[in-house]
């Protein structure tokens, strides 16, 4: 993948012109307090039985997301005396939870960890909205677009958020201590739930994220979820466009940046045609509180790979949220 986009440079000035949907807080108020209401039981832990990993304990959870419905997610917790600094980590498009021996890094590293499932996307979470889905065969980046309150990252992004509710009320976890994280789709989540759950989050690590600038990546990604947007208003001719746009304004990370105050790590892949670099740098360059990005000058949608999670612990020391002293 050649580089395609901005010279750096000028993707660490790029602050492109947006229009926020006027009742942006009060959408994501109203949203998270229906959700908050709706709950009618606390999240719940089954140990998982077995021996095959021995330096963790391993929990089956559900906790309750949007409309209060069940979110599934594996908490991995080191057999370690705490109350433990704590790490919830969102999922990449198209995946789910896996299993609890795919995630044995932030354990390792002595961090509780919990790995949320996303809604439709794993086999463990359903989507149990299909009313609200257009007659449309795509994507989950098109379900219900033209409705904000419709839309399938409402019900997402709710759940992102209540995933540290659930995980704050954990007597093993330092409540203070809790760190939001992913990749892609995965790091579109983190950024949003960090501009929504305020001091719920200590910080953020937010991985070659998707969902930053919609209209950016409709117009120049060349792999991933956005060419989605570009087929559907393709097909769908008589949709008006600034309608699917205005609809993604209230899920748009360059949105929630500016919402956001936890200590911040980005990463970016100059060569990603799946979350071009302008994307993410329209969304690092409003981000409200500390922040450092690293740049990975020959990185596809994989960034850095393991090389940013070396990154990520130590950055993550030198803010008083490792777990050795």
């Amino acid at each position: 993948m050649p580089l395609t986009d901005m010279p750096l440079d000028e993707l660490r000035a790029y602050r492109p012109e947006l229009t926020e949907p006027d009742d942006f807080d009060d959408f994501w108020s109203g949203t998270l307090g229906a959700a908050r209401a709706a709950t009618a039981a606390p999240a719940e832990f089954r140990p998982v039985p077995g021996a095959r990993l021995t330096s963790v304990e391993v929990f089956d959870v559900r906790f309750p997301g949007w409309d209060g419905q069940p979110v599934a997610a594996w908490l991995l917790l080191p057999r370690a005396p705490g109350p433990l600094p704590a790490v919830v980590t969102y999922q990449g498009y198209g995946g789910g939870r896996g299993l609890p021996e795919e995630h044995l890094l932030w354990s390792a590293a002595g961090y509780a960890h919990l790995v949320v499932d996303s809604r439709g996307q794993g086999h463990e979470t359903p989507d149990p909205d299909p009313a609200r889905a257009p007659q449309w065969v795509g994507g989950f980046m098109t379900r219900g677009i033209t409705s904000p309150a419709e839309y399938y990252y409402r019900r997402l992004m709710t759940d992102c958020v209540r995933a540290v509710d659930a995980l704050r009320a954990h007597p093993a976890v330092d409540a203070d201590r809790i760190v939001v994280h992913g990749g892609s789709q995965g790091g579109g989540l983190a950024l949003a739930t960090a501009g929504l759950a305020g001091d719920a989050v200590a910080a953020a690590l937010v991985d070659v994220p998707f969902l930053c600038h919609y209209r950016r990546g409709a117009d120049i990604a060349s792999a991933g979820p956005y060419p989605e947007l570009v087929q559907y208003l393709g097909v769908h001719r008589r949709v008006d466009p600034a309608r699917v746009f205005g609809t993604l304004g209230y899920f748009d990370g360059v949105h929630f940046a500016p919402r956001a105050h936890a200590p911040a790590l980005f990463s970016v892949g100059l060569m990603d045609p799946v979350c071009p670099p302008s994307t993410v740098f329209a969304a690092y360059n409003r981000y409200a509180g500390e922040k450092d990005i690293t740049v990975w000058e020959f990185g596809d949608h994989g960034g850095g790979r393991a090389s940013q999670a070396v990154t990520q612990l130590d950055w993550l020391a030198g803010r008083g949220l490792g777990t050795r002293g």
